[in-house]
């Protein structure tokens, strides 16, 4: 357990960093800021090298809304989802103090006044767009986001391009929603950037909070439904343990289960 929570800590950290920090540091630098498109990428693609550099190791949640539905959807232990969740907001938030102080290497920085890359609603959404809008859009994205990563992880999906599936799922969400709600479809994320900006964006966190999580929830309850039951395939022939991989490993197309010498063999 220690070492899957390292990973999510690690995950989650730079997603938040990366992701939160081309909004902060890059998107409107003069000249040559990156904007909307190359927000979207650095959320994207933290996500991808994540999944890919520690997948194995926790499953790649970084997310309590992923958390929650791969625990609906059975693929993970109800002992986990408490412990995972903590650590993802934990790292959310040192991930928004050490941009904090970055950005405010430079003179003049509030975090309150840029916006700090925070979620909301209303006078605060990118567009102008107000509550129920916000919640559909993030419950929405939430979903779909949910229903990819479900679907690429399946032992059934072509093996070893799950990541790459998510992280380009989570560009195209970003490059929707970001005028709605400056994105979230993650709560930790949401709350590493609140705790930073206060007043408004702590008052509009529950949003942000509960539409990820009802999207996460629909999906993953629904996806047993669409494909029928079935669950992650073992993330790798080393590298594991074969007694822990065994109740996943039983019709996988690597079978952990008939190792010999600790190296794995075909059945």
């Amino acid at each position: 357990m220690s070492k899957r929570l390292t990973a999510e800590f690690i995950g989650t950290f730079w997603l938040v960093f990366t992701g939160c920090g081309s909004a902060v540091l890059a998107a409107t630098f003069p000249d040559v800021g990156i904007g909307l498109l190359g927000v979207s990428l650095a959320f994207g693609l933290s996500v991808l090298t994540m999944a890919y550099a520690f997948g194995h190791v926790s499953g790649g949640h970084f997310n309590p809304a992923v958390s929650l539905g791969l625990l609906l959807a059975r693929r993970m232990p109800t002992r986990d989802f408490l412990p995972y969740v903590l650590t993802q907001v934990l790292a959310a938030v040192v991930a928004a103090a050490v941009l904090y102080a970055v950005a405010s290497g430079q003179a003049g920085f509030s975090a309150g006044e840029s916006g700090f890359a925070a979620n909301g609603y209303g006078e605060h959404s990118p567009g102008g767009y107000g509550l129920v809008a916000a919640l559909l859009v993030e419950v929405v994205m939430t979903a779909f986001f949910l229903l990819v990563i479900l679907g690429a992880t399946d032992r059934r999906a072509a093996q070893g391009f799950g990541p790459l599936a998510i992280g380009l799922a989570l560009v195209l969400i970003h490059l929707v929603s970001i005028p709605v709600t400056n994105t979230s479809v993650n709560p930790a994320r949401s709350t590493g950037q609140a705790l930073f900006v206060g007043g408004w964006a702590l008052a509009q966190l529950w949003v942000f909070w509960l539409a990820p999580l009802v999207g996460g929830a629909v999906a993953g309850v629904a996806y047993r439904f669409l494909t029928g039951e079935t669950g992650t395939a073992a993330a790798a022939r080393e590298g594991q343990d074969v007694e822990a991989a065994a109740s996943d490993a039983h019709d996988a197309p690597i079978d952990l289960t008939s190792a010999e010498d600790g190296a794995a063999r075909r059945p």
